[in-house]
């Protein structure tokens, strides 16, 4: 029974973590959804920064500390691992709904692009910025990613074997094409308010922190091979010089 309640609520994670990344693209971009970055009462803004900060830094704070080696050795004492994935997916999923609830728009223009070809450029680059997410995502391993691998294999009673660290397509490029198409998607916008503005900076600024504590783990579970790559290939920005060799 235990499997397939996991398997359960493996699926129960992906799923809402899929409604929260959709509703994400349109809250940021202010498509479709009914409450968008830009969209709600207007508070004072000192209000207004206080709370989205702190929405956005519980956000961070949860991803960076659950992501940890050291959390997870702590926190699978008590949260089976088979759903350890699943459950920080869930965590995740609902501060990113509770922070599209919360949010408090700052809608006063910092930027507008009246241009059409300049309004097209910029929506282009913000669905490229998402589609890069996506496909950075299946690169490494989506579903493991994302812990339906995991309750899947115990649903199966297989104990999948180590994956070796490998650099294909937009890996070769950049060490992290994720994190780069948040960074794009966030910044492409037509109308740049003071709220979205406060989003790209924090986030980026998050990113950027994240990025180094991410890969001194990388550093210490990958060794040799990882160092080298980091070494020769971009963080962010592909570069133009010719690669090292290994």
């Amino acid at each position: 029974m235990s499997r397939v309640a996991y398997l359960l609520y493996g699926l129960l994670a992906y799923f809402l973590f899929f409604a929260a990344i959709l509703y994400g693209i349109g809250f940021i971009g202010n498509l479709v959804v009914p409450k968008g970055i830009d969209a709600g009462v207007v508070a004072p803004r000192s209000t207004a920064i206080a709370i989205d900060v702190s929405l956005l830094l519980l956000f961070a704070v949860q991803h960076n500390v659950m992501a940890r080696p050291w959390f997870k050795d702590w926190w699978t004492r008590y949260v089976p691992r088979p759903i350890e994935r699943s459950t920080f997916v869930v965590a995740a999923s609902l501060i990113l709904l509770l922070l599209y609830w919360q949010w408090r728009p700052m809608p006063e223009v910092v930027w507008h692009v009246d241009n059409s070809i300049g309004r097209w450029v910029l929506w282009a680059l913000y669905f490229a910025g998402w589609s890069i997410v996506f496909a950075s995502s299946f690169l490494i391993d989506h579903f493991e990613l994302f812990g339906l691998k995991q309750v899947w294999n115990y649903f199966q009673g297989r104990v999948p074997a180590p994956v070796p660290f490998s650099e294909r397509s937009l890996y070769r490029m950049v060490r992290h094409p994720l994190m780069f198409g948040f960074i794009l998607a966030f910044w492409s916008a037509l109308t740049m308010s003071e709220g979205r503005l406060l989003f790209a900076v924090v986030t980026t600024l998050w990113i950027l922190i994240a990025i180094r504590i991410e890969e001194r783990d990388l550093v210490q579970i990958l060794g040799e091979p990882y160092r080298r790559y980091r070494e020769r290939t971009p963080m962010l920005l592909p570069s133009f010089r010719s690669r090292k060799n290994d």
